[in-house]
């Protein structure tokens, strides 16, 4: 069973930076796509950002684009989530996923973390 354990979450005021990680506990076809994505109350889940770990191709929604950066360490089996230049509407439950292959859609992703809180004030 792949297993997903997400860390990094926290409170943070506007224009602040937090990072998170994800560890794969199985690097197969079958988590060969990597995503992130966020879940705010009464909200719709979300697409944040996304990498394949061949050949490292990333993919970002237009709200976190030149604020967030998605990478992956292929020895450690980890995923990070640099995000940078925090905004309120920003807070939101952040999950890490995993499917074959990369997709924007969550329900594609047959592997999912615990999520992390993240929480930006004003």
């Amino acid at each position: 069973q792949v297993q997903l354990v997400e860390s990094g979450g926290g409170l943070v005021q506007a224009g602040g930076s937090l990072r998170l990680s994800c560890v794969v506990s199985a690097r197969t076809f079958a988590t060969s796509g990597m995503g992130w994505f966020c879940q705010a109350p009464g909200k719709e889940r979300e697409f944040v950002a996304g990498i394949t770990w061949n050949i490292g191709s990333t993919y970002y929604a237009d709200s976190v684009k030149g604020r967030f950066t998605i990478s992956r360490d292929n020895a450690k089996s980890t995923v990070s989530l640099q995000m940078n230049n925090l905004k309120p509407e920003d807070t939101a439950v952040y999950y890490c996923a995993a499917g074959p292959p990369f997709s924007f859609r969550g329900q594609d992703y047959p592997y999912w973390g615990q999520g992390t809180q993240v929480t930006v004030s004003s």
